[in-house]
């Protein structure tokens, strides 16, 4: 029996409700004790690069919704992202998943429906961040190379210079939203190359991609890759399958360079094609049988990217409805396997999904983590036509 998912949607909301308003003073990464979520906005966390990811989830459902209840507490959020920006080594690639689902995603909603005093008061705030943001992004681009680089420097005497990740494709489209706002064609070239360089370097001819990838920073030349996150070197991190799924699929719909839809599918193929029988994710694709860990994360972005890719290939003249079918199919297997396996839609927990991972070689796994959390949400409302399209 196919899954309502428009009754999927409305557990979402009901639970959430509860959620949010205990939650009104709290940043979120991931739970504590008795399934009450921790804080990350205190000064030396408000830099952590998830921080914008409940401030998204809070958009999606005044989107949903209209209650100002979600809108009050995203505006909150976004508030307290500012101190980022007095914070140097706190600024990096991740700039797109702080800033898109907080003041971006503020603005896009501002222009679309005046239904809420937060959002017609602080508009111009709120762009006024989105642009410093894609700014600070756009700084880290090293020329010599064509690519963003990703952290600042660790303290623990590696060089981490030349490193770029393939996270950063889902921070592009923040420089995307910039070009068309200034209509300064700057952000929108930096993008391109960095997601050139990423289409050469990061997919491997499997279609699995690499996490970490290593340029000499002045001669920009290909050095080696890293494991990463992922199990080990060589490795298929499914995290980052979701990342380059969704991301090549983002800036093909930005960009409308065939190169970025082939890229997508490519990453997307291989992606089903080691789907495991029962439809959970593992950590990684070429991790050890046991332990089994899995990562909801992994699952949630994919459908995500396949989703979206699967409403590319229906609409663009370079698209299949052969692909299309089948990517959105696959994306609601993993949906319908999240809903049945792992989602928690009791209003006393705040927590949705419970089994999400950071890293392989982490000491902790299978826990709720808050992108999980968002990415599921926007993966129901892509079904049922709640969603504020934020990247």
């Amino acid at each position: 029996m196919a899954t309502d998912w428009n009754k999927v949607a409305d557990k979402i909301i009901n639970k959430e409700r509860v959620v949010v308003e205990r939650n009104r003073e709290r940043i979120p990464y991931s739970t504590q004790e008795e399934h009450r979520f921790d804080d990350y906005s205190a000064d030396d966390k408000i830099c952590w690069w998830t921080n914008g990811f409940w401030g998204g989830l809070l958009w999606q459902l005044y989107r949903a919704t209209g209650e100002n209840l979600f809108a009050e507490a995203a505006c909150k959020v976004e508030k307290q992202l500012d101190a980022c920006f007095m914070n140097y080594n706190g600024m990096d690639h991740d700039a797109g998943f702080r800033w898109l689902p907080t003041a971006v995603a503020h603005v896009r909603l501002a222009r679309e429906k005046k239904s809420s005093v937060a959002l017609e008061g602080a508009i111009a705030e709120a762009r006024n961040r989105g642009l410093l943001a894609a700014n600070s992004l756009a700084g880290r681009f090293n020329a010599n190379g064509d690519f963003i680089r990703a952290w600042n420097d660790w303290g623990d005497g590696r060089d981490t210079r030349g490193w770029a990740i393939i996270d950063c494709m889902m921070n592009l489209p923040l420089l995307y939203w910039a070009s068309d706002e200034l209509e300064d064609p700057r952000f929108r070239a930096i993008a391109i190359r960095h997601a050139d360089t990423a289409a050469k370097h990061f997919i491997r001819e499997d279609g699995s991609v690499r996490h970490i990838v290593g340029f000499d920073p002045v001669k920009g030349t290909f050095l080696r890759d890293y494991g990463g996150q992922g199990y080990g070197e060589g490795s298929s991190w499914t995290r980052g399958q979701g990342w380059a799924l969704y991301g090549f699929t983002l800036s093909y719909l930005h960009t409308a360079k065939v190169e970025y839809l082939e890229a997508a599918r490519k990453i997307a193929n291989r992606f089903i094609e080691r789907i495991p029988d029962d439809g959970r994710i593992p950590v990684d694709f070429d991790q050890p049988s046991e332990p089994a860990y899995k990562d909801d994360t992994a699952a949630a972005i994919a459908a995500c990217g396949l989703l979206t890719l699967s409403e590319q290939e229906k609409t663009s003249e370079n698209g299949s409805s052969d692909n299309s079918n089948r990517y959105r199919e696959a994306a609601v297997r993993l949906l319908e396997t999240l809903d049945r396996d792992s989602c928690d839609y009791s209003p006393e927990h705040d927590e949705l999904l419970t089994k999400c991972t950071a890293a392989y070689h982490d000491e902790k796994h299978e826990f709720p983590i808050i992108y999980g959390d968002y990415y599921y949400i926007e993966a129901v409302w892509k079904l049922t036509g709640k969603e504020l399209f934020i990247w």
